[in-house]
């Protein structure tokens, strides 16, 4: 299902533009897929159920990680994902030696809805079921049909550590790339999809395999504005020492979904 000839082709191309991109590391790929199939994936997506985990840091956000299940060209793709062969040109471009997780831990489907959004936010490293695993890559392929930018639901990134931003476009089969890093900020502002349309992606994530951490574990980190609201700012501030003591007593329930 994956254009694999064509990223193999063209893999100086995108490792360049994926190392020099600024804010940091990150590409946008069209054509990941063949049109026909990724056409007939998108006109098969039910309508998701399941919340996401994010909370008040999300809204109308939707989610289902074992995709595959459905099977035909959902596995197919799925297939393609964890592929040695995907695997090495994925390493290839980023210049880092990874692997696609196959459990999709926090991935899969992710569904937006009417007005959804994603506040700005550095995603968590080491794997919350396997601690070796270090979290280096997020990889977003977009599935919005016929999308149009007064739609909104770009990708916003931001570095942290100086405040330089940019987006990334959200069109029908894109491949996003980042890196993820304590100071990758990124999220979505409010959507504007038409009636019946949704703000579609399917999430993976690469790790690296650390037999000794490079750094401490840490939990997602969610940046938000006072002008956002003073109780979702104090809350986001809150976040990680409330959710260090809730592992203590139970799972991460994106480990459910």
């Amino acid at each position: 299902m994956i254009n694999f000839e064509y990223l193999e082709a063209n893999k100086e191309k995108f490792r360049k533009q994926f190392i020099e991109a600024k804010p940091f590391p990150h590409i946008g790929i069209d054509g990941l897929c063949d049109e026909s199939k990724l056409t007939e994936l998108y006109n098969l997506i039910p309508e998701i159920d399941t919340p996401s985990a994010d909370y008040v840091f999300a809204k109308n956000k939707f989610e289902k990680s074992r995709y595959w299940e459905m099977g035909g060209v959902f596995e197919e793709l799925y297939n393609d994902l964890v592929s040695a062969r995907f695997k090495d040109w994925l390493s290839y471009v980023s210049n880092e030696n990874v692997f696609v997780d196959d459990t999709f831990y926090g991935g899969g489907i992710h569904q937006g809805r009417k007005d959804s959004f994603l506040d700005m936010h550095a995603d968590f490293n080491y794997h919350p079921l396997n601690e070796k695993w270090y979290r280096n890559l997020n990889l977003l392929i977009y599935i919005n049909k016929d999308w149009k930018k007064e739609y909104g639901g770009e990708l916003r990134l931001e570095d942290e550590r100086n405040g330089v931003k940019t987006e990334v476009d959200v069109p029908f089969n894109r491949l996003a790339i980042m890196h993820c890093r304590s100071y990758t900020l990124h999220g979505y502002d409010p959507i504007n999809f038409p009636e019946g349309k949704y703000r579609t992606s399917i999430a993976a994530y690469a790790y690296s395999l650390h037999n000794h951490p490079v750094e401490s574990p840490r939990t997602t980190v969610w940046h938000v504005e006072k002008e956002q609201g003073f109780g979702k700012y104090m809350l986001s501030k809150l976040w990680v020492p409330a959710v260090k003591i809730k592992s203590l007593f139970s799972k991460s329930k994106t480990a459910d979904h």
